[in-house]
């Protein structure tokens, strides 16, 4: 399988709910809209932000389909596939494939958790082994699954196994790790880097392609940091990367995710609920997060900003 190095920014998105807490699959196709708009390349589907974990598998299917319709090839769309279950993460993945998705990525298993780097090796191969033809990333979180390993080990005994192993989608702050992955056996694989807050770093290190969930109200401003930094406009690349590392200051006070949901409504979207134990804001709290986010400028700056750069492009 031909590996095509990823550029640009992908976004996480939320998955929209309606009150009663059912799937609101009409909304999707705005939402993709959304993200075209703001210059993003690609999206990563039924993840941590998704919710995946708080949907049935049905349900995610649902979601997948949906949009991969709407974007229509306009954009690159990921399928998280990670389950506690690998039989249903097999399924997952052979639906990615025949559903036209461009990638598929899984999480470690999060209650039983993988013992070793073997171990979690394994269990990526028995997940991608269910469509070898498709391309599959590993889902490095371990703040969320507890599953913190070397992922430079992963690749070395990952490559051997794992014909279909493309990358992996590197959420963690050990950015000295993300660069040896970066390099590992000259560039060989796709690693995207998904801490939004720490783009700028990983920029400095050689990321060419992110995956985030600000990405979904906030690309076009991490756009004029990567054409800033790219153009070699440092201070102005640092400054620009500071007011979006205070946007996160001001939001990580609330519950992350129903947080960023409620920013995407001040945007315009309602995307209902989320599902427990996740819950949404209260009226007050949904109050003084907007009123934060205008004492730092930062809905104005989203309402005068369009997308400038592509991650990965030269200057």
């Amino acid at each position: 399988m031909n590996l095509k190095k990823t550029e640009g920014l992908l976004t996480a998105p939320f998955t929209p709910f309606h009150p009663d807490g059912s799937l609101n699959l009409p909304l999707i196709p705005a939402l993709v809209d959304k993200m075209i708009a703001d210059g993003v390349t690609g999206a990563f589907v039924c993840g941590s932000n998704g919710e995946g974990p708080n949907m049935t598998s049905e349900e995610r299917k649902a979601v997948a389909e949906a949009f991969v319709r709407a974007s229509a090839g306009r954009l690159r769309i990921w399928v998280h596939v990670g389950h506690s279950s690998i039989r249903e993460s097999q399924e997952l993945m052979r639906h990615a494939r025949d559903i036209g998705a461009d990638a598929a990525s899984s999480v470690a298993a999060f209650y039983f958790k993988p013992s070793s780097v073997q171990n979690l090796v394994d269990c990526m191969s028995e997940i991608a082994s269910a469509a070898p033809d498709f391309p599959f990333y590993y889902y490095h979180i371990p703040t969320l699954t507890g599953v913190g390993m070397d992922m430079t080990e992963f690749l070395r005994l990952g490559e051997a196994v794992i014909p279909n192993l493309q990358g992996i989608k590197y959420t963690a702050t050990t950015i000295w790790e993300y660069q040896a992955c970066l390099n590992y056996a000259q560039g060989r694989f796709d690693v995207l880097y998904g801490f939004d807050e720490m783009l700028l770093p990983a920029l400095s290190v050689g990321a060419k392609a992110a995956i985030g969930s600000t990405y979904n109200f906030a690309a076009p401003l991490y756009l004029d940091v990567i054409a800033a930094y790219r153009s070699g406009q440092q201070e102005r690349a640092q400054q620009l990367m500071l007011n979006l590392v205070n946007m996160v200051r001001v939001f990580v006070k609330y519950p992350p995710i129903p947080a960023q949901r409620a920013i995407m409504h001040m945007l315009g979207f309602d995307l209902g609920p989320c599902r427990l134990p996740l819950t949404q804001l209260t009226n007050s709290q949904y109050t003084q997060l907007k009123t934060e986010l205008e004492q730092i400028g930062f809905l104005q700056q989203l309402a005068s900003q369009r997308p400038t750069a592509v991650l990965g492009a030269n200057s």
